[in-house]
């Protein structure tokens, strides 16, 4: 069989670069910091930055069990949670060192994550903030607007909504 440099991956395969870890208590400062670095140029946009708590929000509703670290090249480059509601896993904390943002990690990871709740049959919720850029990631991936408010955008993906622009399905 010949080798070739751009062999496709198979659909289950974690894109190159990228591994999910569990989160350990440990990881709250660390991710704490990155939350407020990713975050902070929409919430300073919406008029709504402020140092400490845009920490001590990460730090009061951060939940090891349900965490993943994002690691690439050994390093913590972001986070994201599923917690689970009654009628829907909730996707929090997604948030991916800005130095990293536009190479398709965030995309990859989001997906791996959405072929778990689609195989669980699971509909996922999520709230963005307004003229945030993650927005358009999340219509590519099958959410839609349930409702809005002058701050935030709600969301939702039902089980095997697919992925616009992908032959996934």
């Amino acid at each position: 069989m010949t080798t070739h440099a751009h062999q496709p991956r198979e659909a289950a395969a974690p894109a190159p670069g990228w591994a999910l870890r569990p989160a350990e208590p440990a990881d709250v400062e660390p991710l704490a910091e990155l939350r407020a670095t990713v975050m902070r140029p929409d919430l300073e946009r919406l008029g709504r930055f402020d140092e400490v708590r845009v920490r001590q929000r990460f730090r009061n509703s951060f939940c090891a069990p349900d965490t993943s670290v994002i690691v690439t090249d050994g390093a913590l480059a972001g986070c994201v949670a599923l917690r689970p509601a009654e009628d829907c896993q909730w996707l929090e904390h997604f948030y991916l060192d800005p130095a990293l943002q536009g190479r398709g990690i965030g995309s990859a990871v989001l997906r791996a994550l959405l072929d778990r709740t689609d195989a669980a049959g699971d509909l996922v919720r999520l709230n963005v903030l307004q003229g945030s850029a993650a927005r358009r990631l999340y219509e590519r991936l099958g959410f839609r607007v349930e409702d809005e408010d002058p701050v935030d955008v709600f969301m939702a993906r039902q089980p095997g909504a697919g992925y616009a622009g992908s032959s996934r399905p």
